[in-house]
């Protein structure tokens, strides 16, 4: 059976999760959701419209990302949450957790043993580091472009719109939640 973890905090995008949930388990893929956990055992997570909740037992920090075939970051401002550090100096490389674990998943990838997907706003995971971007071709939502053009990523266009989807080696970008079936189908075929 082949393994997603899926980064995810509080204000995450409704429509992704709903996706792959019902998504990725028709094709019998487990989909576990990964976050930091303050060490708590379990923290709650709700949506962007907040009709959804997703409790999350597994912490970033306790998980190797090559247990998965793919790690995604799902869309709306989860995140943004996720690269919050409490300690901050100048110059410094972003210490939060789930950016640590970003890092050690983008050298996983690079190396040919996972998929990293990510949509809309999630980029903004991978802004937190710009040697984890640069030069990496991508898309995104219209409104994260400079964040992520400013960390050295690369983004296709098609005229003035943002590519729906790009792959750049092991890393699968889509630009919004409306074409979220769209990125499971890609991520799914990536895979195998």
């Amino acid at each position: 059976m082949r393994r997603v973890g899926v980064l995810i905090e509080s204000h995450y995008d409704e429509t992704e999760f709903n996706l792959f949930n019902e998504h990725f388990a028709v094709d019998g893929y487990e989909v576990e959701y990964l976050s930091y956990l303050w060490g708590q055992d379990a923290l709650t997570f709700e949506g962007n419209d907040h009709t959804s909740e997703v409790v999350v037992t597994t912490c970033v920090t306790t998980v190797d990302p090559g247990d998965y075939d793919a790690i995604v970051l799902i869309g709306g401002y989860a995140m943004d949450r996720l690269r919050y550090q409490v300690e901050v100096a100048p110059g410094a490389a972003n210490t939060a957790p789930a950016v640590e674990f970003l890092r050690a998943a983008i050298r996983l990838m690079d190396a040919g043993r996972l998929k990293v997907g990510t949509i809309c706003h999630s980029l903004w995971l991978l802004c937190a580091d710009s040697a984890l971007l640069t030069g990496r071709r991508v898309t995104c939502a219209h409104n994260v472009v400079c964040d992520v053009e400013n960390a050295g990523g690369v983004i296709a266009y098609d005229g003035a719109q943002t590519t729906d989807i790009v792959i750049d080696g092991g890393l699968i970008t889509a630009k919004h939640p409306g074409v979220t079936e769209l990125f499971i189908e890609t991520l799914k075929r990536e895979l195998n």
